[in-house]
C-alpha cells in the first residue's frame, strides 16, 4: 500500500493537465490555440461565463413564468370573473353567469334535429341566435333575483360557480357538438340522404360564438345609448320622468330603425333591387316561342319582354307536340300557355281580362283540359307540375296564369302576401265566367293547381270548400303553406284519429291528402271517392307546410306521437328554439330528394292521375310518365347531395 499513489499526486489528474476538462479541449478545438495541458485562454473562460449567465437567466425566467401562471390559476380560481371598479363604470363588461348558463342551455336545444338535415353553418347562425335569445332571458331573470330576493351569492359561491362553469364549458359543447352530428347522420337516413355528414364542430361553435357576441355588443349599445339619453334627460326633468322618456325615445328609434332602415332599406330593399334585375333577365338556353299556342310568340298579346324572367321561362320551354307523342305513341297537340307577366298590366282586373283574350286567341277554351294555377313571389310555376297534365292529356290542355311579383316567395310573403290571393282570385273568376258561357256539355275540364305559396293565391279565390267542390272539377295542391285558409280549415277539422301530416276529412269524400300518392291516395280504405276530386301533397317534413309564428310559444299538433315517416325521434319543441329552426329550415328544404322537405318530384303525376285522368289511362302509364318527367327534371340536392 506504500507504494500506491495518491489520485491527488497522480500527474493525469494534476492541475492544468486537461484531462479532466473536456469541455474546454474540445471548445479550442483539434487544430488547437490551446494544445491539450496548456491551460485555457481569457476567451475560453469568458464564453464559458457567459454561457453558465445565460442559463441561469433563463432558468430565473422560467421559475418566474411558472410563479406568475401559478398566481393567475390562484387568482382565477378565487375569482373567475371581472368586476367593474366602480359606479363610473357604465357597462359592466363581464358577462352574467346565468346568462350563460342560459345561453348553453338554449345552444344545446339548437343541436337537436328539426325537420330536414341543415348544413354546418346554417347551425352556427341558429346556435348565435338561440343563444342570445337565451343568455337575454337568464340576464333577466337574474336581475329579477338580485332586485326581489334578499339573499344574495357570496363571492365564494360566485367564484365556484364560475369556476366550474369555464371548466365544464368546453367539455359540455364537445359532446354537444358530436351528439348532434349523430342525430343529424339519423335524420339523413330516414330522408334517404347519404349518411356522410361535413359537420365542422370547431367552425359552429366559431360561428355561435361570433353571431352571440354581436347580438349582444347590439343590446349593450342600446343600453348604453339609452343611460346616456336618460342622463341627458335628467339636465331639465326629473329622474323619474327622464328615465321613462329615455326608454320610450330609444325603443322608438330601435323600432323604426329596425323597420324602416335595416328590414325595409336594407334587406328587402336589397331583395328587390335583385329581384328587379333577375326579372328582366332571361336564363340560358331558354328562347322566344314561335308557336301561337305560347305567350310572349309574335302572335301573343302580351310582348316577350314583358312575362318577367320566369314567365320567359315557362312559355320558352315549353314541351311541343312531338315531344309529346313520342310519349303516347299518337299524334299530339301544341299545349297552350297563357303568362300575364307583371309589367303587362295595370291592376289586376286588366291582367285577368287580358289573360282571357289569350286564352280566346288561342282556342283555349275548345281544349279537353283548362288549368288556372298561381305562381309563387317570383312568378314561377313547376314545370313538371305542368308537363304530367300535358303529357297526359295529349297536349289538349291549356294552363293560364298571372304574375303578382317578381320578390322572392319570403320577400313577397313579408310585404305582399294578400296580393297574391287578390290576383289570383281575379283570374279565376274572368276565367270562370268566360268558361261558363260554353256549352255545359263543351266546356273543358276546369282544373286548379297551387305550389307553396301559389296553394295559399289559389284558395284565397274561394269562399271555403264547398265553394272550390263546386266551381271546378279538381285541385291539386303541393306544399301548402300553414297560412292557407281552406287547408287550415281541413286540417282543424279532419277527422277524429288522423294525424295532422295525413288528415281525413269526411272519409276522403271529396279531399285526400298524400306523400306517398300511389298508397296514400287510397285511403281511407273501403270509401267512395267522389268527383270532383282534391289532392293536397304535403310531405311531414317539409318546414313549409308547419311554419308558423305560433311556433315561438306553442307546441304543434305535427310533433304529437305518431310522427310522420321521415321525421325523426329525436325532434322536439322548445320555446323560441323551434322556431328558428323551422325557419332556417325553409331556406334547406330542397336539400332532401322527394318526397321529403319542399320537394315533390314526379308525385303530381300520381295526383294528376286520381284528379282527371284521360280515357284509357292505366297505372303503367302513370309510373312511365313519372320516370319521364323525373329524367327530364332531376332532382338537385344542392348541399345535401
Amino acid at each position: 500500500m506504500t507504494e500506491q499513489t495518491a489520485p491527488d499526486a497522480d500527474p493525469e489528474h494534476a492541475p492544468g493537465s486537461g484531462a479532466g476538462r473536456p469541455a474546454e479541449a474540445t471548445a479550442t478545438g483539434p487544430a488547437g490555440g490551446a494544445a491539450q495541458g496548456r491551460p485555457p485562454t481569457i476567451a475560453t473562460r469568458t464564453v464559458a461565463a457567459r454561457t453558465i449567465a445565460v442559463g441561469a437567466a433563463r432558468a430565473e425566467e422560467a421559475r418566474s413564468a411558472v410563479l406568475t401562471a401559478r398566481r393567475l390559476a390562484v387568482a382565477i380560481a378565487r375569482k373567475p370573473y371581472w368586476e367593474r371598479p366602480g359606479s363610473t363604470w357604465v357597462v359592466r363588461r363581464w358577462p352574467d353567469l346565468t346568462g350563460c348558463l342560459a345561453a348553453t342551455f338554449f345552444f344545446w336545444l339548437s343541436l337537436t334535429p328539426s325537420l330536414v338535415p341543415r348544413p354546418w353553418y346554417y347551425q352556427g347562425a341558429i346556435g348565435g341566435i338561440t343563444a342570445a335569445i337565451g343568455y337575454g332571458l337568464g340576464a333577466l331573470a337574474a336581475w329579477l333575483f338580485r332586485l326581489l330576493s334578499p339573499w344574495q351569492p357570496s363571492e365564494r359561491v360566485r367564484a365556484r360557480c364560475w369556476l366550474a362553469y369555464l371548466l365544464l364549458l368546453p367539455l359540455a359543447v364537445a359532446y354537444m357538438l358530436g351528439r348532434s352530428a349523430d342525430m343529424q347522420r339519423e335524420l339523413r337516413r330516414l330522408q334517404d340522404l347519404p349518411p356522410t355528414l361535413t359537420w365542422h364542430s370547431l367552425m359552429i361553435a366559431l360561428i355561435s360564438l361570433a353571431v352571440l357576441a354581436l347580438l349582444l355588443l347590439a343590446a349593450r349599445a342600446i343600453r348604453l345609448g339609452t343611460r346616456w339619453l336618460n342622463r341627458l334627460l335628467n339636465r331639465f326633468v326629473p329622474w323619474p320622468v327622464a328615465v321613462a322618456l329615455g326608454l320610450a325615445m330609444s325603443t322608438t328609434i330601435v323600432v323604426i330603425g329596425t323597420r324602416d332602415v335595416v328590414w325595409d332599406r336594407g334587406i328587402l330593399g336589397i331583395a328587390d333591387r335583385l329581384a328587379a334585375a333577375k326579372d328582366r333577365s332571361t336564363d340560358p338556353g331558354v328562347m322566344r316561342p314561335y308557336s301561337p299556342m305560347l305567350s310572349g310568340s309574335p302572335d301573343s298579346l302580351i310582348s316577350w319582354e314583358d312575362l318577367g324572367n320566369k314567365g320567359r321561362t315557362f312559355t320558352g320551354s315549353a314541351i311541343s307536340r312531338e315531344e309529346i307523342a313520342g310519349f303516347t305513341g299518337a299524334e299530339a297537340l301544341d299545349p297552350i300557355r297563357a303568362y300575364v307577366g307583371r309589367a303587362a298590366y295595370d291592376d289586376y282586373a286588366d291582367g285577368a281580362e287580358l289573360a282571357v283574350r289569350e286564352l280566346e286567341r288561342t282556342d283555349a277554351f275548345d281544349r279537353e283540359v283548362l288549368a288556372v294555377t298561381g305562381t309563387t313571389g317570383t312568378g314561377w310555376v313547376n314545370p313538371t307540375t305542368v308537363e304530367a297534365l300535358e303529357f297526359m292529356h295529349g297536349g289538349d290542355t291549356a294552363v293560364v296564369t298571372l304574375q303578382y311579383s317578381y320578390l322572392p316567395s319570403w320577400a313577397s310573403f313579408m310585404v305582399d302576401r294578400n296580393e297574391a290571393g287578390l290576383a289570383t282570385e281575379a283570374l279565376f273568376d274572368a276565367v270562370h265566367a268566360r268558361w261558363e258561357q260554353e256549352p255545359e256539355d263543351e266546356r273543358p275540364t276546369l282544373l286548379v293547381f297551387g305550389e307553396s305559396l301559389a296553394v295559399s293565391a289559389v284558395e284565397s279565390a274561394f269562399d271555403d270548400l264547398d265553394d272550390m267542390v263546386a266551381r271546378t272539377d279538381g285541385a291539386l295542391m303541393i306544399g301548402p303553406p300553414d297560412f292557407s285558409p281552406i287547408h287550415s280549415e281541413l286540417t282543424a277539422e279532419r277527422d277524429p284519429g288522423s294525424p295532422v301530416w295525413r288528415p281525413v276529412y269526411e272519409d276522403g269524400r271529396h279531399v285526400r291528402f298524400g306523400q306517398f300518392p300511389e298508397s296514400d291516395l287510397r285511403l281511407p280504405e273501403g270509401q267512395v271517392w267522389e268527383e270532383p276530386r282534391i289532392v293536397y301533397l304535403q310531405n311531414a317534413s317539409d318546414p313549409v307546410v308547419w311554419w308558423s309564428p305560433g311556433l315561438l310559444f306553442k307546441r304543434p299538433e305535427w310533433l304529437n306521437e305518431p310522427l310522420g315517416p321521415d321525421v325523426t325521434s329525436s325532434i322536439d319543441w322548445f320555446p323560441f328554439v323551434t322556431f328558428w329552426q323551422t325557419t332556417v329550415d325553409m331556406a334547406v328544404s330542397y336539400g332532401a330528394p322527394a318526397p321529403h322537405g319542399h320537394r315533390y318530384g314526379s308525385n303530381p303525376v300520381d295526383a294528376w292521375a286520381a284528379i282527371a285522368p284521360p280515357e284509357g289511362w292505366t297505372p303503367a302509364d302513370t309510373e312511365r310518365l313519372g320516370r319521364l318527367l323525373e329524367l327530364r327534371h332531376p332532382p338537385k340536392h344542392g348541399w345535401a347531395g
